[in-house]
């Protein structure tokens, strides 16, 4: 039964991806202190607080937007990561255990929104 976000497994998977980031970034050059390294922190950060923000408002409509929002991130994340491959700062097995893990969350969110996303109106006669 889920009493609070912490319940939600999507939360969970995130939450595991906030110290995946934070691990993965540890070793980056100083130089992209504020480039990559920041970025990417605040987006993993984002998914898993707006998945909680967006779960304490109470109304459908509001978690849907922190939904969609962390959705978004999610898809900042994506392209970081890939350029952080590109540019070797960080190995493949990195790569692939944070990028999957994203993917998985991703798919989560992308679920979560469907299945709260209220039914289309009807075409008016």
């Amino acid at each position: 039964m889920i009493k609070t976000y912490r319940d939600l497994i999507v939360w969970q998977k995130s939450f595991q991806l906030v110290k995946i980031t934070y691990t993965l970034t540890r070793h980056f050059p100083k130089s992209e202190i504020y480039g990559l390294v920041s970025q990417m922190q605040r987006c993993s950060v984002s998914i898993v607080s707006n998945i909680a923000e967006g779960y304490s408002r109470g109304h459908r409509q509001e978690y849907l937007q922190f939904l969609r929002v962390a959705f978004g991130s999610g898809s900042e994340l994506e392209t970081q990561m890939l350029i952080a491959k590109e540019l070797k700062l960080i190995s493949n097995n990195e790569f692939n255990e944070a990028f999957g893990l994203l993917t998985e969350v991703m798919k989560m969110l992308n679920v979560l929104i469907h299945k709260l996303n209220p039914s289309p109106l009807a075409p008016n006669p």
